[in-house]
């Protein structure tokens, strides 16, 4: 009897030993499961939801490319992103709603896609990061301090084409244009400032630049059928009323024969002839990149520069050049991507 029960102790001792053994290797595997979820958790702020407003001023193909591109890397970031997408149907009193609803949303981040959605935002707080796209001069705007050194709490990207190449590109196409005309909102400070590079750009190729502004979309169709009686070509910067209303400078252009050089490859998909200009789209991207690094504190507006895409893309509306009776150049075509 006594060795039954010693060899039963025996064998309960061990089992207790051997449980405790496994249990303790359990609880070390789940201490450093535990430990690696955290960090990973540590890392991508998963459980985070973070609120993004975004501002677009009006629709049109340049500014719906930008926005496109800035979701579609917010979306591939990683992180919990709720988008909150308002138009203003290019009434700067919706803008000024917008953003006054953004802030009291209390955002994490506001995207302003075009200068007077950019200005209405910077109005509204100077405590929100706001990060602006197809602005052309951000500093010029008096969103930021400087380009370079924005300062506070806006940065971004922007949408300045490369004006004088545009130009370049109207007098291969059009080697005896004398008479540019230049079609513009004179409301937008975006687009006062290109139109004096597009009068410097003339004056450098012997040019003589007419001014043609229209202040509402209303009057885009009896501005152009006008400028069309007074010019060899038309010149459209990226202004957003122009932009919204190529279509119906296009109707009027091209009935009259009379050439379009805009400012980027929307318009020329809406019947301008050609642009050398900016992807909007890789802007939007970029502008995307600078808001996952805002969200992931690894920068700030203040010390974060305005940044540039390269503006090389050449496009040539075929069916207008045969319209208007224009015949491109080889050296151009040859130019193009295919």
């Amino acid at each position: 009897m006594r060795k039954q029960t010693a060899k039963k102790m025996l064998a309960l001792a061990f089992a207790l030993m051997l449980g405790l053994s496994m249990t303790a290797c359990g609880q070390k595997d789940d201490g450093a499961a535990s430990g690696q979820n955290q960090e990973t958790a540590d890392n991508t702020d998963a459980s985070k939801e973070y609120h993004v407003g975004v501002l677009q001023l009006v629709e049109h193909d340049a500014l719906g490319a930008a926005n496109q591109g800035f979701c579609d890397v917010l979306n591939e970031s990683g992180l919990n992103i709720d988008i909150d997408q308002q138009n203003a149907q290019n009434e700067q009193a919706n803008c000024q709603t917008i953003a006054s609803k953004f802030v009291s949303d209390k955002k994490d981040l506001i995207l302003a896609i075009a200068t007077p959605a950019a200005q209405a935002c910077a109005s509204e707080t100077t405590e929100i990061p706001i990060l602006v796209t197809a602005v052309t001069d951000p500093a010029d705007a008096e969103l930021v301090d400087t380009n370079e050194h924005p300062g506070g709490n806006v940065s971004g990207t922007s949408d300045l084409t490369p004006v004088a190449s545009q130009f370049d590109l109207l007098k291969e196409i059009l080697p005896d244009a004398k008479k540019v005309g230049i079609l513009y909102n004179s409301a937008e400070s975006n687009s006062k400032f290109q139109a004096e590079l597009a009068k410097e750009a003339a004056a450098k190729l012997d040019m003589e630049a007419v001014e043609a502004t229209v202040s509402n979309s209303n009057e885009i169709e009896q501005v152009t059928r006008d400028l069309c009686g007074k010019v060899d070509v038309i010149y459209c910067p990226t202004d957003n009323m122009i932009a919204a209303g190529m279509a119906t400078v296009t109707m009027v252009a091209n009935e009259l024969k009379i050439p379009t050089i805009v400012g980027e490859e929307g318009m020329v998909e809406n019947g301008g002839l050609a642009t050398q200009s900016i992807s909007y789209y890789e802007l939007g991207r970029k502008t995307g990149e600078q808001a996952v690094k805002i969200l992931k504190g690894e920068a700030t507006t203040a010390d974060m520069p305005i940044e540039y895409v390269p503006g090389d893309a050449i496009s040539v509306n075929e069916d207008t050049a045969k319209e208007i009776g224009v015949e491109i150049p080889q050296s151009v075509l040859d130019k193009i991507e295919k």
